[in-house]
This record gives structure tokens, C-alpha cells and sequence, in this order.
């Protein structure tokens, strides 16, 4: 049997270190400690980016869908090492591998984030990703985390 877990906002924020206007995971639809999340981002046209990428023609960053995969990753992590993120640590990219950006994401579309660990070795957390728009690959990537101690 799984221990499939769902998380709201509320959860979320107490296992991302990240705040507004960058937490780029709106709700988490299913976790499998050790193993994958499905999370969700829903893009609106309030998004801070927009207005300057491109007022004409609104595309969400590549390199943000990247970064929303990562944070759906470090759920993934936190829950998985039963860890709750202090204002001590803090979750740092170690390596972006393979991303390919295969349509673009625009306001009214929702992305659904997929991370799957491959490996955990020496702390350094390795992950298959992918971002879906109506089942769509919009994005993949391998991506390497790692959780830091903040030294003060």
C-alpha cells in the first residue's frame, strides 16, 4: 500500500522556504515519499513577470518552470527525510542536466510538475522532472539539489 499525500498552500509553505513572489507550487496532488510528487502551478496574468516577458505575447520563463520543478522536488525531499526547512537552511540547484523547453506556458494554463527521485548520494538529491500542460510536455529536466546548513 502507498502513502499517497495531498498538501494545500498552508502545508506547502510550511515545507518551502521560499515566499511570495516566488513560490511557484500552488497545490500538491500526490506524494510518494521516496519515490515521486505531482504538484500543481496554475498561471495567471497577475504572475510579476509578465509585464516585462513579453507585454505582447505573455510566456512564462523557461528557467521559472525549471525552478517549479525544483520546488516540487524539495517537497518532495523534505517530506521524504520527514524534514521541516528553518530559517538555517536553505535548498540549493547543484545541476540542471537535459532541459529541453518544448511549448511555451502562458497565462490561464496549469502546469502540472512531476519529479521523480533517481538517486540520493553524499546529500545530493537526483531527480527526473517534467511540466505538463494538458498532458502536454511543456518541460523536462534532471536536476541535482542539495539541502545546505546556513553557517551565521
Amino acid at each position: 500500500m502507498t502513502n499517497k499525500i495531498e498538501m494545500n498552500i498552508s502545508e506547502i509553505l510550511s515545507h518551502l522556504p521560499h515566499r511570495y513572489p516566488f513560490v511557484l507550487v500552488d497545490r500538491v496532488i500526490s506524494i510518494e515519499p521516496g519515490k515521486t510528487i505531482t504538484a500543481l502551478k496554475n498561471v495567471t496574468i497577475n504572475e510579476p513577470f509578465f509585464p516585462g516577458h513579453f507585454p505582447h505575447h505573455p510566456v512564462m520563463p523557461g528557467v521559472l518552470i525549471v525552478e517549479a520543478l525544483a520546488q516540487a522536488a524539495a517537497i518532495l525531499s523534505f517530506k521524504t527525510g520527514n524534514h521541516i526547512p528553518t530559517e538555517d537552511s536553505v535548498y540549493y540547484f547543484a545541476g540542471i542536466d537535459k532541459a529541453r523547453f518544448k511549448k511555451p506556458v502562458g497565462p490561464g494554463d496549469q502546469i502540472i510538475l512531476e519529479a521523480n527521485i533517481n538517486r540520493i548520494l553524499k546529500g545530493i538529491w537526483q531527480y527526473s522532472c517534467r511540466a505538463l500542460v494538458d498532458d502536454a510536455v511543456v518541460a523536462e529536466a534532471d536536476i541535482m539539489c542539495i539541502l545546505k546548513e546556513i553557517k551565521k
